[in-house]
């Protein structure tokens, strides 16, 4: 037997929320696996200035990746798994080990910026379905990854 959802949401407006919240969660994926790529691959004088910074940023989206696939979960939907499904549906592209810490740097700082577009997105599907619960959601990590990109930027000596 399966229980009714009861939200307050409709059928369609949880599908159209969760059409969004698909591809924040494999952007965020692909941002994950690429942040924690060049942790592990970046050299240089800032190595371990780097290396530290990354590794603080991709444990942070860790964390983020199990909260967007619960709340797909919670709206009755199955949360999308597997290398091939995420790279139907993400922006990000693979990381590159060869680049120099700077190259790299900036690649993230685009990416953020991709996920943000993503999350913006989806907040604003989640705004005209009156899905409050999704708009908290991409509100904080929007915060997230707005601070992550600046984080960055800094590294690199930009505003």
């Amino acid at each position: 037997m399966t229980a009714a959802i009861n939200t307050g949401l409709s059928k369609a407006e949880r599908t159209d929320v969760v059409g969004e919240l698909t591809k924040v969660l494999a952007d965020s994926y692909s941002l994950y696996l690429k942040t924690h790529g060049y942790h592990w691959n970046v050299r240089g004088a800032e190595f371990f200035s780097i290396h530290s910074l990354l590794e603080q940023q991709y444990r942070e989206i860790w964390e983020a990746l199990d909260t967007i696939a619960e709340r797909i979960r919670a709206l009755g939907e199955f949360a999308p798994q597997g290398y091939a499904t995420f790279g139907n549906l993400t922006s990000i592209v693979d990381g590159d080990p060869e680049k120099d810490s700077n190259a790299m740097l900036a690649e993230l700082i685009k990416d953020h910026g991709t996920v943000i577009a993503t999350m913006r997105q989806a907040l604003k599907t989640a705004e005209d379905d009156g899905d409050d619960v999704s708009v908290d959601l991409m509100t904080q990590r929007l915060a997230a990854h707005e601070k992550a990109a600046w984080m960055l930027r800094s590294t690199l000596g930009s505003k």
